[in-house]
C-alpha cells in the first residue's frame, strides 16, 4: 500500500507540473490589492509575511496587505545560506535572536507547514590560540545573556566534522571551537510560504507583482502608498524590503544610516551525508553547512562594493571555497553547481533598525545586514506589536532608529561575519 501511494503521488506531481498546475488549491490568493487597509506591510520576504501573520494572529488586526513588487520570498529570503543561531555579544542582540530560535523550534507546528528546521548546531572554529582565548572570553558573555554556548576542544571539533583536516601543519589548524547545538538551518522558501499561508488564511492579502513607487504625505504623516496597482491608504506602514529600505527612505523624504551590499553564496553538486553541523572558520570568514539535497551550501564575506546587483564574482567565490577546500580536503574535488548574490543592507553598527521613522504613520525593519534570515519569526513578532500599538516592544526599543542620534549603538562588528 504505500509503494502504491508513492507512486501515485509521483504521477499526480507529474501530471499536475505537466498541466500547469490547474488540479491544486492555491496556498493563498493572489490578487489586486484593496483601496485602504488598516496596515499595509511593503515586502512580500520572510519579516513581511511574518509581520502579516503576527498583526492578525497576535493582534487580531487582519485588514492587512502585503505588497511585493516581485514575488513571495523572491528577493533575500530566497537568496540566503538559511543559518539560524542566536550565539550573539551583546545583551539586545542575544535577546532578539535567541526569541527568534525558540520561535523557529515550534514554527512548523504553529503554522501546520514543514519548514525543515534542522537543528545541527554550529561550530565557529579557531585556528590559532588567541583566538580559542578570545572565543572563551565571548562564551563567557554569551552565556550571561542567557544564550546557550560552550566552547570545545580540538578532538571534539574533529570528532564531530572527521572531514576536517587534522594537521596542525595545514594552513588553517584546528585548535577548538565555540559550538552553539541549538543552530542549525531551514528551509528557505518553506518559511516564506508557511508565513504566507497561514497569514492568508486569517484575512490577509498578499499582493504581488506590486511595486511600491511613492507616498502619499498629509501633514507630516504618510496616508497612502502609490504603487504599480494603484493608490492604496493605510493607517500605518511597515517597510521591510532589506536591501531596498533606503531606496524607498528617500521616496518617503528621508535619508537612512544603510548601505547595501552584495552577500553571495554557491552550491557544489550534491553528494552523500558527510557533514554534521554548520562549519565557520573564523579567520577567513568561509562557512558551509549541506542540505537535506546533499549540497555543500557555502558562503562567507560581503563584497564590500555597495551594489544591487543579485549576482556574485569570481574573487568573493575565490575567497569562499579556498579556505574550504584546505579545511576540507575531501571537497577539492566537487563541481559548483550555481551561485547567486542578494542584497544586504548594512547599519553602522551591524544592527537592526526597528521602529518609526522620521515620518509619522512609517515604520522600519531594515538594517538587518547578514543576520535577516535567522531573526524572520522575532523580526516579525517586534515589527507586528510596533505596527499593532504604536509602541515598541521591550526587545525592539534598543534597536529604535534614534539610537545613531543618541549614540547608543548595539555595535555587532567586532564579531566579524553575522551570517
Amino acid at each position: 500500500m504505500p509503494g502504491l501511494l508513492s507512486r501515485y503521488s509521483a504521477w499526480r506531481l507529474l501530471r499536475e507540473g505537466l498541466a500547469g498546475q490547474q488540479g491544486w488549491t492555491p496556498a493563498w490568493e493572489d490578487r489586486d490589492p484593496d483601496p485602504a487597509y488598516d496596515v499595509v506591510v511593503v515586502g512580500g520576504g520572510g519579516h513581511g509575511l511574518a509581520t502579516a501573520y503576527y498583526l492578525a494572529r497576535t493582534h487580531g488586526i487582519t485588514r492587512v496587505a502585503v505588497l511585493e513588487k516581485g514575488w513571495i520570498g523572491g528577493g533575500n529570503t530566497g537568496r540566503n545560506t538559511t543559518i539560524i543561531r542566536s550565539n550573539y555579544f551583546h545583551p539586545q542582540s542575544a535577546a532578539l535572536y535567541d526569541l527568534s530560535v525558540s520561535l523557529y523550534e515550534t514554527l512548523a507546528l504553529e503554522l501546520n507547514y514543514n519548514i525543515m528546521f534542522s537543528q545541527r548546531g554550529m561550530m565557529e572554529i579557531a585556528h590559532n590560540q588567541p583566538e580559542l582565548e578570545s572565543m572563551a572570553r565571548a562564551a563567557n558573555a554569551m552565556r550571561i545573556n542567557g544564550v546557550d554556548i560552550e566552547v570545545i576542544g580540538r578532538d571534539e571539533v574533529l570528532r564531530r566534522e572527521p572531514l576536517l583536516d587534522p594537521s596542525p601543519r595545514s594552513r588553517w589548524p584546528v585548535y577548538g571551537a565555540l559550538l552553539q547545538r541549538r543552530a542549525g538551518t531551514a528551509r528557505h522558501d518553506a518559511v516564506a510560504w508557511g508565513y504566507a499561508r497561514a497569514a492568508a488564511a486569517l484575512g490577509v492579502h498578499i499582493v504581488q507583482d506590486c511595486e511600491v513607487r511613492g507616498f502619499a504625505i498629509a501633514g507630516g504623516r504618510v496616508v497612502a502608498v502609490e504603487t504599480s496597482r494603484g493608490t492604496v491608504r493605510a493607517e500605518r506602514l511597515g517597510l521591510a524590503v532589506a536591501g531596498n529600505s533606503s531606496v524607498l527612505a528617500r521616496r518617503a523624504g528621508f535619508d537612512l544610516p544603510l548601505q547595501s551590499y552584495t552577500l553571495q553564496a554557491m552550491v557544489s553538486e550534491p553528494v552523500k551525508p558527510c557533514l554534521n553541523t554548520v562549519v565557520l572558520s573564523t579567520s577567513t570568514g568561509s562557512y558551509v553547512s549541506q542540505s537535506d539535497k546533499g549540497e555543500l551550501v557555502m558562503g562567507g564575506n560581503l563584497d564590500r562594493a555597495p551594489s544591487y546587483a543579485q549576482r556574485g564574482s569570481f574573487r568573493i567565490s575565490q575567497s569562499v571555497v579556498s579556505p574550504l577546500v584546505e579545511l576540507f580536503p575531501a571537497f577539492a574535488t566537487l563541481k559548483l553547481l550555481r551561485q547567486w548574490g542578494g542584497t544586504v543592507d548594512t547599519s553602522p553598527d551591524n544592527s537592526p533598525i526597528i521602529g518609526p521613522s522620521p515620518v509619522a504613520g512609517l515604520y522600519l525593519n531594515c538594517g538587518w545586514g547578514t543576520g535577516g534570515f535567522k531573526a524572520i519569526p522575532a523580526g516579525g513578532t517586534l515589527f507586528a506589536h510596533l505596527l499593532a500599538t504604536g509602541r515598541h516592544h521591550p526587545l525592539s526599543e534598543p534597536f529604535d532608529y534614534g539610537r545613531f542620534a543618541r549614540g547608543e549603538l548595539v555595535d555587532e562588528g567586532h564579531a566579524g561575519v553575522a551570517h
